[in-house]
Parts: C-alpha cells; sequence; structure tokens
C-alpha cells in the first residue's frame, strides 16, 4: 500500500530522515520501532504530509502523493495519530467523531437555512455512526463525557475511534501505548487486531513497548539514525545485533535486555 523510496526531510544540516526506504503491505499491522531521535515521527510527518520531504518519493496504492497536504491523503484514506491526543476537549465524545467525516451539508450556511431536513437526515446518520464506533471501542458509556476529561487511554481510542467514521485504508499510530495503562492499552490493541482483521484496515505502528509491538506488528521496521536498520518478525528483531547495538550501545551480551 505504501512505498517510500529513499526519503530524506533535513532541518538545516540535521538529517532527521536520511534515505529511508521501505513498504507497508496492505492488510498488515507494520510496527516502526528504533531508539529516540532515530527519525521516525518525522517519517510519518513526511508521509501523511504534514511535513514536505527535502528529497525522495512516497507512494500509495502506485500513485505518487509525495508532499501532498493532509486533507488530499485524509480523502484517499491515509490518517495519522500523534503522540498527544488531540481532542475537541469542550466537546462531547459522541460530537469528537461525529465531525469528522467531511463535506456534512451543515457546514454550508445556505444549507443550514434551505436544506434542515437534509441537515437532520445527516446528523441522525452520523449519531448512529459514532454510537456503532463507540459501541465497538467499548465506550459508549462514555458518549455524553467532555473529551477533555478522558484519560490519556481513553483519548487514544477516541482517536481510533476517529479513524472509523471515514473510510480509512491505513492509519498511522504514532506512540499509541504512551501514557497509557496496561489494561486500556489491551483493549486499544484488541481494536487494532478487529478493525485489520474484520475491517481491513492496514496500520503502521511506533511504539516502545515491545510486548505491545509483538503482540501486534508482523513485519517490523527498525530505524536509526534516520535510515532503515532491519525489517523482520518481532522475534527475529529482537535477536538481530545491529538492531540490539543501535538501542544498547553494545553487542549481543546483552540481548536479554531487549524486550525488558
Amino acid at each position: 500500500m505504501i512505498r517510500v523510496e529513499d526519503l530524506h526531510r533535513h532541518f538545516g544540516g540535521f538529517h532527521a530522515v536520511d534515505g529511508a526506504s521501505l513498504t507497508i503491505e496492505t492488510g498488515s499491522i507494520t510496527g516502526l520501532i528504533g531508539p529516540n531521535g532515530a527519525g521516525k515521527s518525522t517519517l510519518f510527518n513526511v508521509i501523511a504530509g504534514v511535513l514536505p520531504p527535502t528529497s525522495g518519493r512516497v507512494f500509495m496504492d502506485g500513485q505518487d502523493i509525495t508532499g501532498l497536504p493532509p486533507h488530499e491523503l485524509f480523502h484517499k484514506g491515509l490518517l495519522r495519530t500523534f503522540q498527544l491526543a488531540h481532542e475537541f476537549a469542550s466537546m462531547t465524545v459522541r460530537e469528537n467523531l461525529m465531525m469528522v467525516p467531511a463535506g456534512q451539508s451543515g457546514e454550508t450556511i445556505w444549507k443550514t437555512w434551505f436544506q434542515r431536513s437534509r441537515i437532520a437526515r445527516e446528523e441522525r446518520a452520523l449519531r448512529d455512526k459514532a454510537d456503532e464506533v463507540l459501541d465497538f471501542l467499548t465506550i459508549s458509556h462514555l458518549a455524553d463525557e467532555k473529551a477533555g476529561n478522558l484519560s490519556g487511554g481513553q483519548k487514544k481510542l477516541l482517536e481510533l475511534g476517529r479513524t472509523m467514521m471515514v473510510d480509512a485504508k491505513i492509519v498511522f499510530l504514532d506512540e499509541v501505548g504512551a501514557g497509557v495503562n496496561r489494561t486500556l492499552l489491551m483493549t486499544i490493541a484488541d481494536a487494532i487486531i478487529r478493525l485489520n482483521k474484520e475491517r481491513g484496515y492496514t496500520f503502521c505502528v511506533i511504539e516502545h513497548d515491545m510486548d505491545f509491538i509483538g503482540k501486534l506488528c508482523d513485519p517490523v521496521i527498525v530505524m536509526a539514525e534516520g535510515k532503515v536498520l532491519a525489517k523482520g518478525s518481532a522475534s527475529d528483531i529482537m535477536q538481530d545485533e545491529a538492531v540490539i547495538e543501535a538501542y544498547l550501545g553494545t553487542g549481543l551480551k546483552n540481548k536479554d535486555m531487549v524486550g525488558a
């Protein structure tokens, strides 16, 4: 689904992404790991149109999408979440979901005057869709709660729910487990697996929790110093001396520390 070719993103003299090439297969849950500063989030930002590349190309389903802005990629089914959730704090959880789909009739002033019945029908359909999403994520009890009152893990579930309000093809999840307790993290993991198996979502996941990566992801891509260092199954990656060196600065003697 995604092909990245010799991608570079420079900030002055700093090469955050330095010639990265990789593929993300349709229907996969691909993990992206690496030490802090490896270029993972910058890579996500370039793929998702948040940042333009310095050079290199990005393709989705064989189509060149290099440098397209996020709103155009949104319409193509490419969505990206962030390490810190971006909820609308003063709106309810249900309202946060209902506002996601683009092109709603209520967004046009003259339609609010002359097409009120059409707007009412759309809002009923959106409400039904939002309630279905909340039920899928097992957070229906939070539907009328202000989103700003949610815990960190609940906000991550809400972000995942927002991707379900449109026809997402691929979702880039940036540190979905950051600040989330283990119980909610497993709820999030189960939701990702179900979306992948039941609805055909493709995922790429940045995460430092190797237990989480091992439960979800195959394959796993490792970045270091802006480049792709290795790719393979989670178990193979944790046995790779170059990967251990990148994380720990030591060789195989500390292999047992990986995944701790």
